[in-house]
């Protein structure tokens, strides 16, 4: 990400300004931003003094250390299982459609009520067969 040219003082500063009653597009132009950097900025320090910024600015950057650190750990899980031989688990829900119940081989009793004939024994469940 681009370093910004103005620190969190400065940016405190120019969003006091505003709140203070200065028009936003005459603080762009004296300040050389743009207005959406100005609301951006507004969005991220609003009603925020300098010590809090600084604090946001630290446990951003430990945030970014430590997605580093579980990203590493995955490559690391997936090495291991690919030297182990591990075989992955499909994900439940990898968008591959299942079978309908009565078209399963677990349930071989199972038939469509519509293929049986008559309406009748739509409702009826046939017994399974003796194996």
């Amino acid at each position: 990400m681009k370093k910004s040219r103005f620190t969190e003082e400065q940016i405190i500063g120019f969003i006091r300004q505003a709140e203070a009653g200065m028009p936003v597009k005459e603080l762009c132009r004296k300040g050389g931003f743009s207005d959406a950097t100005f609301y951006k900025w507004r969005a991220k320090y609003g009603g925020m003094d300098v010590r809090d910024a600084k604090r946001l600015r630290e446990l951003e950057s430990e945030n970014a250390k430590l997605k580093k650190l579980l990203a590493e750990a995955h490559l690391d899980i997936h090495a291991l299982k690919g030297v182990f031989g591990v075989k992955r688990q499909p994900h439940r829900r990898s968008g591959r459609r299942l079978r309908p119940w009565w078209g399963s081989s677990t349930c071989p009793s199972a038939v469509p009520a519509a293929s049986w004939g008559s309406p009748a024994t739509a409702t009826a469940i046939r017994p399974r067969k003796p194996r």
